[in-house]
């Protein structure tokens, strides 16, 4: 079971780079077992082209290091907050992609101006607050996770699975690992596009609720109808 845990998480952070998300080590995923309690993530520093499953970290949700032979990366604990806030997600990814990372370092949400960004996010990709400089002084990585789960405070986090951390950069989360990775590519389209948009149109406008409402729903609302049923014939 954990060895499939271990899968998981390498493959999530394999497919960032396969994805053009992380440049050097500016990135991470990890692959949670909530049934387990346990938290597999990618190891400190090390690149990820030359990843392999046993390399990476198992860690339970209280940050204790399960089994590895590598320190767990710097930024476990920001996944852990999640994890222990968020029910139902199983994975996490955090990344500095570029055009994502410029919303966040501006502190400015991200617009949902077209239909592309609602198919995923039922409008804008909300911006935390700056950490404070005691929080930045104790418990850094930490509290880098709890200003996404206070932003996030009465909202389901699976219907908005992304948030930009201000001055730093985009976290996305899902179900499993491979679905964070998949909110994490969407959002640096979404945010590559509306950058785009922004400059062809300084004035545009979100997109309208009702149609946004449709994108969404159309693909994750209890009527969904998008792509193939899953029922068997």
């Amino acid at each position: 079971m954990l060895d499939d845990l271990r899968e998981k998480a390498c493959r999530a952070n394999l497919d960032l780079v396969r994805h053009g998300l992380v440049v050097l080590t500016f990135g991470n995923a990890s692959a949670c077992d909530r049934k387990a309690g346990i938290m597999a993530i990618k190891p400190s520093g090390l690149a990820h082209e030359s990843l392999r499953p046993e390399d990476m970290v198992l860690v339970d949700l209280d940050g204790r290091v399960v089994e590895g032979r590598l320190r767990p990366s710097s930024d476990a604990p920001a996944h852990l907050a999640l994890y222990r806030a968020f029910d139902g997600v199983g994975g996490v990814c955090h990344v500095h992609s570029p055009a994502a990372t410029a919303f966040a370092q501006a502190g400015r949400p991200l617009p949902c101006l077209g239909t592309t960004q609602a198919d995923y996010f039922p409008g804008p990709v909300p911006v935390t607050r700056l950490l404070r400089k005691r929080e930045v002084e104790a418990d850094y990585e930490r509290n880098t996770g709890r200003v996404i789960v206070e932003r996030f405070a009465g909202r389901p986090p699976l219907e908005m699975p992304a948030a930009l951390v201000a001055g730093h950069g985009p976290f996305t989360w899902g179900r499993t690992a491979a679905e964070a990775v998949i909110h994490a590519l969407v959002l640096e389209f979404a945010a590559r596009t509306a950058l785009n948009t922004i400059r062809l149109n300084p004035g545009v406008r979100p997109l309208p609720a009702y149609l946004l409402r449709k994108h969404f729903e159309r693909k994750h609302g209890p009527k969904a109808y998008y792509g193939q049923s899953k029922e068997k014939p």
